[in-house]
């Protein structure tokens, strides 16, 4: 993007579309399905017009991400929910679940059928990117195009 006169404003809302990658999307899903932990799509400032957002696992206990670094100019980072960028999330296959669809299989015919199914809903989620997400904007949220990579 280039600078329009008068249009050195560093924030967010700048921002006219957001890059992200699949197999990010799909990692940060995982992760936050999964765990505890609150993993996101992260774009850091400088911003401008198109964004790349990546992969990145927010430290509870406070990784400086939230709070400006005491220079009211510098905006914090943008986080975006990878359950936001998903038009349906699917459900994520558990492995009791794969037990119970296959009671008979030994264990490691249910190892495999439960990676299996964890590879499809990936699959599912990859396809799955939405064409657009909110973000917010000095508290009010507003759309931005989502341009899928991978």
């Amino acid at each position: 993007m280039t600078e329009e006169a008068g249009g050195s404003d560093p924030g967010p809302d700048r921002i006219r579309s957001i890059a992200v990658h699949r197999e990010d999307v799909a990692n940060a899903l995982e992760a936050t399905l999964r765990s505890d932990r609150d993993v996101v799509l992260r774009a850091t400032p400088p911003f401008s017009g198109r964004m790349r957002a990546r992969l990145h696992a927010v430290d509870t206990d406070g990784d400086g991400d939230a709070e400006n670094t005491g220079e009211s100019d510098v905006p914090a980072p943008l986080h975006v929910d990878p359950r936001d960028l998903v038009e349906d999330v699917p459900p994520y296959p558990e492995p009791d679940d794969t037990a119970t669809e296959y009671p008979d299989a030994d264990l490691e015919a249910r190892r495999e059928r439960h990676a299996e199914a964890v590879e499809s809903w990936r699959e599912r989620v990859r396809e799955g990117v939405g064409s657009t997400v909110e973000i917010e904007v000095d508290g009010d949220a507003r759309a931005v195009d989502v341009v899928a990579l991978g």
